[in-house]
């Protein structure tokens, strides 16, 4: 079997549960696409996939974004934007894969990590610390 293109490290941990749970999801949704990719899935199954991968991030980020607000996290509005940027962004790589009608495993599934892990070790690192502040 294919190995994990993103393996759970406890500082994806924000130590919010619920926000936590969701983290682990969408490691999984990303690794399933990964392995999927590894052997050639359909242009539809990526699409399809990057989909339900777009709607999970969009109400992760709902959730996050609630919490947020009701925890008055005072970078709230920027880390908003990243959400917002990275949204655009996961529709950028469905666009690409359904123009060109052709996908480069490899380059997918770095593309795709570098989203996930990016937002984690700048936003989610920053709101992860803020939160441990707190307690």
């Amino acid at each position: 079997m294919e190995p994990a293109l993103i393996e759970w490290r406890e500082d994806f941990r924000i130590g919010l549960p619920e926000v936590d749970q969701e983290h682990r999801e969408l490691i999984d949704a990303i690794n399933r696409l990964h392995r999927e990719l590894v052997v050639g899935a359909s242009i539809g199954r990526v699409t399809g996939a990057l989909g339900d991968i777009h709607a999970a991030i969009s109400s992760h980020f709902a959730l996050e974004e609630k919490d947020m607000q009701a925890l008055h996290y005072a970078e709230f509005e920027a880390h908003k934007r990243e959400h917002e940027r990275l949204l655009d962004e996961i529709l950028d790589i469905i666009d690409d894969v359904t123009a060109s009608g052709s996908y480069d495993p490899q380059v997918l599934s770095s593309r795709l990590a570098d989203w996930f892990t990016g937002h984690f070790r700048t936003f989610d690192a920053r709101l992860h610390r803020w939160l441990a502040a707190r307690h």
